[in-house]
């Protein structure tokens, strides 16, 4: 019988054989069932690679998604794969030509590596490369085991002021730090965010600290609103009682919100969305919706609003280490949970009961 393949270049290839080095790792076998189980260990590290002792892994909504579903749109898990993306860690050994970074180094590292000669890359728009390798994406490896090869240009030093467990949040936070960059933010506009979960949430922080003066967040679980209760510029909107247009139109002598976040992906508040946002303002869209939604075309033309979309980030994380590293925010605040490595199936299991007290949940890597 052959092994079965596994595909990321710095990742395991094969099912381990027993004469191989192996270590263990997150596995997702297929829909419903995740294992920690052996894979093979590395390959000796490149020219231009670091070799990274992983301390912490975020559970993502799209680790999740993998988990329940088996699938996010044309990404079908389709054989074993290690999951996980939201990471950080110490540099265990350095390539040939990395110059930047030393052996100890906190680091932290962006999961997604594009091809460098892709016009979009050259562009500046690597996210959106055809050919980007991204962690726990199938069919791609993620990074739920002890020790990843990693390209040293997308891996990051981190900053005395945080934590590795914050480290491991500067991926979702990135999202965020992109988006806000996105909707060119401007000092003491008014903000609204669609959504309180880990990205909606990031969002508001990086718009408070980016200089609105006012963030109004809505959902439909108030309890989420705890997580930004330190932040004086951030106001919930409890979506059960109050509908967010009406807050914000209220507090803005009738005018709306400079700019908007939808940070659901719910296809339900694509009806009154465009109620929201200030004539000339700006949407962004963030949250990405299973299936299509409707949008009113018209709605938006004749407010002549801008609408921005996302998908991941671009050039963003430097920048978000040193905005997460600021008085501005407290990352350490939104970490709800952290389990073992050997409780990583518990782990999972609980993300996937979706528990609106929860914002992140990390796993601590064993033998990091």
């Amino acid at each position: 019988m052959n092994p079965t393949t596994l595909t990321n270049p710095t990742s395991p290839t094969t099912v381990p054989t027993p004469q191989e080095s192996t270590m263990d790792a997150v596995v997702l076998e297929r829909q419903h069932e995740i294992r920690v189980r052996p894979v093979p260990g590395l390959r000796p590290v490149g020219p231009g690679e670091v070799r990274i002792g992983v301390h912490t892994v975020g559970i993502c909504g799209s680790d999740v998604h993998y988990f329940t579903h088996g699938r996010i749109g044309p990404y079908v898990v389709e054989a074993p794969m290690v999951l996980g993306h939201e990471a950080s860690g110490t540099v265990l050994e350095v390539g040939e030509g990395v110059t930047h970074l030393a052996v100890g180094d906190r680091v932290c590292m962006e999961p997604g590596i594009p091809n460098p000669r892709s016009r979009a890359s050259r562009l500046g728009m690597y996210n959106v490369d055809p050919d980007v390798q991204f962690w726990a994406t199938p069919p791609v490896h993620g990074c739920l085991q002890p020790e990843i090869l990693h390209p040293a240009d997308f891996t990051y030093r981190l900053p005395e002021q945080l934590s590795l467990e914050e480290g491991a949040l500067i991926e979702p936070f990135a999202v965020a730090v992109h988006a806000a960059t996105k909707a060119r933010i401007a000092p003491g506009d008014v903000v609204a965010v669609v959504g309180a979960g880990t990205i909606g949430v990031l969002t508001a922080v990086a718009a408070a600290a980016s200089g609105a003066s006012r963030v109004y967040i809505s959902d439909v679980a108030p309890e989420k609103f705890a997580q930004v209760e330190a932040y004086p510029t951030i106001h919930p909107v409890d979506a059960t009682r109050q509908d967010l247009g009406e807050v914000v139109r209220e507090a803005t002598d009738g005018w709306g919100a400079d700019v908007v976040f939808e940070a659901s992906g719910s296809p339900r508040v694509f009806g009154s969305l465009w109620e929201v946002p200030a004539p000339g303002g700006t949407v962004v869209l963030v949250g990405i919706p299973v299936d299509p939604v409707p949008l009113d075309i018209a709605a938006a033309q004749a407010r002549e609003l801008r609408i921005e979309t996302v998908f991941r980030y671009a050039n963003s994380y430097q920048r978000a280490i040193e905005l997460a590293a600021s008085p501005a925010v407290d990352l350490k605040a939104l970490i709800s949970a952290t389990y073992p490595f050997e409780e990583a199936v518990a782990a999972f299991e609980r993300g996937a009961e979706g528990r609106s007290t929860d914002t992140k949940i990390q796993i601590r890597v064993a033998g990091a």
